[in-house]
């Protein structure tokens, strides 16, 4: 597959990028407004940062744990359900029953079971379009990340400045039905992947054997390590541009989305593998420029350039799913999504942290400045990787 038209032409693969999209904007709002109900409570980068992602900290423990439960789940049930529960809990958070501390605590608990909905996800990807259309397929889910995040954040930002926080939640627990109903009904049914039963030793079996393989390990890092830093960063643009804010996240996500869709489209794999350092450069490099305390507008540029960069990990990831058995392919694209978002929790608790003391400018520029310095010391591991995939890919097409 090479074309936008082809991929599309699968009306599951339309069911499952709508379904995505409607998450991703429901996910959107009730992060954005979680944030501001608790920096607006408590005045806290730190607690806000954590507000907006502190369900991705705990995707690692859900990641040791149940991961194997990926292969081993009917994938359409599993989906729909799990978007019933997100939905619910959108609603009680609306409703203010809950004091913030539970609130952050019910969220925490829930980022168990989504790093395996990521990986029945991007497995469901695999399975539709086959490995051949993976790339093209995953960039036009991360484009959609990017333009439901601009629809979340503008609808979201709207009704905080209007009427507040908890309105954002209520729309975002409609997009998360929306989300089970389109699963329910566009995919097909499935039998799991993998027969037998799930649990804490398969699951510890296949990371280990994924970890132990030097390409897979180092792939993990690159995808994981840069951009979960840079999104610590993101996750301070509350605290830097008070009601502003959406500006920055909408800005975010055009770069996000202009990345996915020029990368993913017209950059054939060859010269992509290329550009994974520079476009890992490209995603720190604009974030040097807080350090000088810049206005919204120069603010928003600067980051909108930066999430261009995000478009290095479809690289990755090709590389990732040529080096994989396919027998752990849900549980290593489900460990890669997760470490991700894990990695993205901790560097926003780590930058918040940061910010406590510093404040969000300084903050976010040693977010650039650590995430420039590991895209430098995982150079070389990648030059290898490539070799590896390589030759991997070679055998597997007997060219």
């Amino acid at each position: 597959m090479t074309t936008y038209r082809e991929v599309f032409a699968d009306g599951e693969f339309r069911a499952l990028f709508a379904a995505n999209a409607a998450v991703v904007a429901g996910m959107t709002m009730q992060m954005l407004a979680l944030s501001a109900l608790v920096y607006a409570s408590t005045g806290s980068p730190l607690l806000a940062a954590l507000a907006y992602l502190g369900g991705y900290l705990p995707l690692a423990i859900g990641a040791l744990t149940l991961l194997s439960l990926a292969d081993r789940v009917r994938p359409r049930a599993f989906l729909a359900a799990w978007d019933g529960v997100r939905a619910l809990a959108a609603i009680t958070f609306a409703v203010g029953v809950l004091p913030i501390w539970a609130i952050l605590a019910i969220v925490m608990a829930m980022g168990l079971l989504e790093s395996v909905t990521g990986a029945v996800r991007n497995a469901l990807v695999v399975d539709i379009l086959s490995t051949g259309g993976f790339v093209l397929g995953r960039s036009t889910f991360n484009a959609s990340v990017g333009a439901m995040q601009i629809i979340g954040f503008a609808v979201g930002g709207t009704l905080i400045a209007a009427i507040g926080p908890r309105p954002a939640l209520f729309a975002g627990a409609a997009f998360m039905v929306v989300s089970a109903v389109l699963t329910r009904f566009g995919l097909r049914r499935r039998a799991p992947r993998v027969a037998g039963r799930a649990g804490l030793r398969e699951t510890w079996h296949g990371t280990r054997v994924l970890w132990r393989d030097p390409a897979i390990r180092a792939l993990l890092l690159a995808l994981w390590l840069p951009n979960g830093i840079i999104v610590g960063a993101e996750a301070m643009y509350v605290p830097y541009a008070g009601p502003s804010a959406g500006i920055l996240f909408i800005a975010a996500a055009l770069g996000m989305l202009a990345g996915d869709v020029v990368v993913g489209r017209w950059v054939p794999p060859g010269r992509l593998d290329r550009l994974i350092t520079p476009l890992q450069t490209l995603l720190a490099a604009p974030y040097l420029i807080f350090v000088f305390h810049p206005g919204t507008w120069l603010a928003a540029g600067a980051v909108a350039v930066a999430s261009f960069g995000f478009a290095a990990a479809l690289g990755l990831q090709r590389r990732l799913l040529d080096a994989m058995p396919e027998q752990l392919r849900g549980q290593g694209l489900g460990l890669d999504s997760s470490g991700r978002m894990t990695l993205q929790a901790v560097g926003a608790f780590a930058v918040g942290s940061l910010a406590e003391t510093s404040g969000p400018a300084p903050a976010m520029t040693g977010a650039a400045v650590g995430s420039l310095l590991i895209v430098a010391l995982l150079w070389r591991p990648l030059r290898r990787t490539r070799i590896v995939t390589s030759g991997h890919a070679e055998r597997t097409t007997g060219s």
